[in-house]
């Protein structure tokens, strides 16, 4: 036989094959489906419950945009090796615990836009090799500690849009989830955060922690933590700046954006634009110290090493020298610290079974004793020259001598006429105008001074007692003047 008869007669062959794989997927496609190739779709189809008989070579199933509201144990069973499945826009309120049961080739699973209002710890057990889970749009309020632990191979899982208050950052810690890139929290009904948590949470997922459009309340603790994340170039900040707003007093009215200068919170540790320094650790001269390596590793098969502020190498655990030790835990611990061993320690962790390793920079100051006795005489200090300043504002306001012996000499009173009004006792001094003619009372360049004015004689008004103003000439020898009062 030919070459081109043996591939003549291979081309049928596979002709035929195809046939009858087309057939079998014919016969075996449920009836309100469209099934093509490893691609199973029942989406828009008005289905409440899964469709029986599911194709085996399926790899991807669409059952989104549908009436289901229950998933029933071993529905999966069918399709081993199924890698897609989408069940978003149903009306799932609740999921059982063996609803996903014959999953474990599943890649990515998608209920969001559902009814459901809690996750639970033996839900996703089984999707060992689960990469993406979109729970995102539903009204879930309770996140179990556990739930995510065995998907050791996840990248992503969306949450956002839903009603949680709390979420456990703390089953993120020693590098539970070495994969995860992305964990959407935003758009939730967090009002407080977990601030110590969230800091040993590491820093690969911090990149992709996302909690834009929540209600936090606002506080320097939050404020320090955002702009710490700003600072280190996590997207999870930068992408959303503008969307990271706290609640002023905690009052839904006072919004206040997180990351914005002139915010309200430029008072706290450290203001915007400013690197923050880690507070680090005190120490008093002489004393032991003892500081942690928190790297979020896990303990079994990692190994440290800590490098000095002078670059020396401080070697593994069990080692120690006359100012260090290594404990098998990673602590360093200082045995009499001396100012010498002032400065920043760097703690570099590896963990060879991970193929992972991390570092965590401490900020050590020792300092001598303060005195408190000096504090006080400071504090005694400002007290005396405060209330030796009041005494002497008292005496010069009413303990000033009498400059002129002669005019402080009071002088014989003059009954006024029975005439005069009362008004006329009233004048601040008795200091004469310079004229008395009808022109002397001119307008002043500014009047600041108001007084009563003597009422003339004779005059027949019905209220004798008249406010004016006087010029400034008339009132600056009667308001300064040391002179008593003079009645004319």
């Amino acid at each position: 036989m030919t070459s081109s008869c043996r591939l003549r007669r291979w081309t049928e062959i596979q002709g035929t094959l195809l046939l009858l794989v087309g057939w079998s997927l014919a016969s075996t496609c449920p009836s309100s489906c469209l099934c093509a190739s490893d691609l199973l779709s029942c989406t828009r189809a008005a289905l409440t419950e899964v469709p029986d008989h599911l194709p085996a070579i399926s790899v991807t199933l669409d059952l989104s945009h549908n009436s289901l509201h229950t998933l029933h144990g071993n529905w999966l069973a069918g399709v081993p090796q199924l890698h897609v499945l989408r069940l978003n826009h149903n009306e799932l309120k609740w999921l059982l615990d063996g609803a996903f049961e014959n999953a474990t080739n599943l890649r990515h699973l998608d209920l969001s836009s559902n009814r459901l209002q809690s996750i639970r710890e033996g839900h996703f057990h089984l999707l060992v090799s689960l990469e993406e889970l979109l729970l995102y749009n539903n009204y879930i309020t309770q996140v179990d500690e556990a739930s995510f632990t065995r998907l050791s191979n996840i990248r992503k899982i969306y949450l956002s849009w839903n009603n949680l208050t709390t979420f456990s950052f703390s089953s993120m810690h020693n590098l539970t989830h070495p994969n995860l890139r992305t964990l959407d929290l935003s758009a939730n009904k967090f009002m407080e955060l977990p601030v110590d948590d969230m800091s040993a949470v590491p820093a690969f997922i911090k990149n992709g922690l996302y909690l834009h459009n929540n209600p936090l309340t606002c506080g320097c603790a939050l404020y320090t933590l955002f702009l710490q994340w700003k600072q280190r170039g996590f997207s999870s900040v930068l992408d959303f700046w503008r969307e990271h707003t706290c609640l002023y007093m905690g009052k839904p009215r006072a919004v206040v954006r997180i990351l914005e200068s002139l915010n309200g919170l430029d008072n706290c540790s450290s203001g915007p634009g400013q690197e923050l320094a880690d507070p680090g650790l005190k120490v008093l001269v002489g004393r032991r110290l003892l500081v942690s390596c928190n790297t979020s590793l896990p303990k079994e098969n990692t190994t440290y090493l800590w490098i000095s502020p002078a670059y020396d190498f401080i070697f593994p655990p069990g080692t120690s020298n006359q100012s260090f030790r290594i404990h098998p835990n990673g602590s360093l611990e200082i045995h009499r610290a001396q100012p010498w061993n002032s400065g920043v320690y760097l703690c570099i962790a590896v963990n060879r079974r991970l193929s992972y390793n991390t570092t965590h920079e401490v900020n050590v100051t020792v300092h001598y004793p303060k005195h408190e006795v000096e504090s006080f005489n400071t504090g005694l200090t400002t007290l005396l020259g405060c209330v030796v300043s009041l005494v002497l504002v008292f005496i010069y306001l009413y303990m000033t001598p009498c400059q002129c012996f002669r005019c402080c000499r009071k002088p014989p009173q003059t009954p006024s006429p029975p005439q005069e009004s009362s008004a006329q006792s009233s004048i601040l001094c008795g200091t004469p105008p310079v004229s008395e003619g009808p022109n002397s009372r001119k307008v002043g360049a500014s009047r600041h001074v108001v007084f009563l004015e003597p009422i003339k004689e004779g005059r027949t008004e019905k209220n004798p007692k008249i406010l004016q103003l006087r010029s400034d000439s008339d009132s600056a020898s009667s308001v300064f003047s040391d002179c008593p009062i003079v009645q004319t």
